[in-house]
């Protein structure tokens, strides 16, 4: 095959060309922002524009929005910067690994007590859940707005509608959200984080929004950049690429959102059609690119393998977790067997994916599947 098919735009997506033309501005002089001479005044007077740009788009105050150096960091310090003194944190065994790996070694350190949901093969938690499993002393709820290995959403605006009832403090993950339909930071949402590269921008610049950003305690140090929440020389490369990403998304959705989804659609049914043993993980509602499939009684890393071999590009899961020789957390914690989450594959589109792309990976998928089927019934 001659271009590569790429199906992996939950891990990362190739960077939009406007966004590397707007990148390009502060890589003609000496931009650090914190500087007092006119080159500094320059660089921060294009921070200021970034962080407005997209407090336009999210309709948010840019007071309330501080860079990062992404997803990760950023839900890092929304998750250690809000912990209760006391009280128990409502989350899910699903969650991402930065997410998961940080509660569990508050716990383990005594210093949070946690409630993780169990959240069936639905794959995200829904308002009544939260509700039977909520407590008296819960003080903190942390949950994904969609969970990126099978694209399952929860009901934002519902349960920050709830949290904000409850005066309960709501931390979100954004990142598998953004860039995928539009939607607004509804109130009750105390923090939620984003990250530049799923939107088709640059890699090492997340973004977290501050509800009340007085309430954050700071848990990293250095100068007064991002008000002290994320200090360090502003990466003003990575933010201006960041908000023209964000900037672009208020024209191309809902339309790509639309052209996504229709896509993705027509991809399960017509591998259905070919391959009619395949189950779809996760039977709830699901963002518009992602689809989790498990190949019955195939082995998915060797027919991930094949389609690597054949330009087609995949993965297990979570780009942070597919290194792991385990089966896939989240579809095991969602209730699957371990023979079933073994035989899955995540494909993710992006709003460049192309229907002939996809008519291409249907085809290569069904020959690919038929030949593995064909040798291990020789065996």
């Amino acid at each position: 095959m001659d271009t590569p098919i790429y199906l992996d735009n939950n891990a990362t997506t190739l960077i939009d060309p406007r966004v590397l033309e707007a990148m390009k501005e502060s890589y003609t002089f000496p931009a650090n922002p914190s500087s007092m001479h006119a080159y500094g005044k320059k660089a921060k007077l294009l921070l200021t524009r970034a962080r407005e740009q997209i407090g336009a788009y999210f309709k948010v105050s840019p007071e309330n929005l501080f860079f990062t150096s992404g997803g990760t960091m950023g839900l890092n310090l929304l998750l250690r910067g809000l912990l209760p003194e006391s009280g128990s944190i409502l989350t899910t065994n699903i969650e991402h690994s930065c997410i998961h790996e940080n509660i569990l070694d508050l716990q383990r350190k005594g210093q949070a007590k946690v409630d993780m949901l169990s959240l069936g093969k639905r794959g995200a938690p829904t308002l009544d859940l939260i509700k039977e499993n909520l407590r008296n002393d819960t003080k903190l709820m942390v949950f994904s707005a969609v969970y990126s290995e099978t694209g399952a959403m929860i009901s934002l605006e519902e349960i920050a509608a709830f949290a904000k009832e409850q005066n309960i403090p709501l931390i979100i993950d954004g990142v598998a959200l953004l860039g995928k339909r539009d939607f607004t930071i509804p109130d009750g949402v105390t923090g939620m984080a984003f990250s530049s590269h799923k939107v088709h921008g640059p890699k090492g610049t997340g973004l977290i929004y501050l509800e009340t950003p007085a309430l954050l305690s700071r848990k990293v140090f250095g100068g007064g950049q991002e008000s002290g929440i994320h200090p360090g020389t502003e990466n003003l490369e990575g933010i201006l690429g960041f908000a023209k990403a964000i900037d672009l998304l208020g024209e191309i959705l809902p339309e790509a959102e639309d052209r996504m989804r229709t896509l993705r659609d027509y991809f399960e049914i017509s591998l259905k059609k070919e391959i009619p043993d395949i189950e779809i993980n996760g039977e709830g509602p699901r963002i518009c690119n992602t689809s989790n499939i498990a190949f019955m009684n195939i082995d998915a890393e060797s027919l991930l393998f094949s389609l690597d071999m054949n330009s087609i590009y995949a993965s297990l899961g979570s780009a942070c977790a597919s290194l792991a020789l385990e089966p896939s957390r989240a579809l095991i914690n969602m209730g699957y067997t371990q023979k079933r989450a073994l035989t899955s594959i995540r494909f993710s589109l992006s709003r460049d994916t192309k229907k002939e792309e996809i008519d291409i990976a249907i085809s290569s998928i069904t020959q690919l599947v038929s030949a593995q089927k064909t040798l291990l019934s020789s065996v």
